[in-house]
């Protein structure tokens, strides 16, 4: 079975998280609260994902971008928001992943950065 399943619905099921995630990129280049709201805008079930869920889309084996491109083919060589603060800048931080190369670092909340959305899988 594979890993990323195309639900014919510019959805992705993560058949090893049982996640299922926006396929393309619903913003770009955004502060966190922006972030927030674009996701907010889809629906009730969309969330931002935790940096742990995120991080479950990096591709090591990939780069630029560093993520199965057929599953997520619109994916940004750029920052995606979490929702995980940075501890001890809770307020003013969130981790961000760079899918150019799968990296991970703490990022001001008014940086501009990507959108990807998900949710619990039905």
């Amino acid at each position: 079975m594979p890993r990323f399943i195309d639900n014919g619905d510019n959805t992705i099921t993560d058949t090893k998280t049982g996640l299922i995630w926006t396929k393309n990129t619903i913003a770009k280049d955004v502060e966190h609260e922006a972030a927030e709201k674009a996701v907010a805008d889809l629906d009730g079930s969309w969330r931002l994902p935790t940096i742990e869920e995120l991080r479950e889309l990096i591709d090591y084996t990939k780069r630029r971008p560093a993520i199965d491109t057929e599953a997520f083919p619109d994916t940004e060589n750029d920052w995606y928001w979490t929702s995980t603060p940075v501890a001890g800048y809770e307020d003013a931080a969130r981790w961000v992943v760079l899918f150019g190369y799968g990296l991970v670092l703490g990022y001001h909340r008014n940086g501009g950065a990507c959108v990807r959305a998900v949710r619990a899988g039905q």
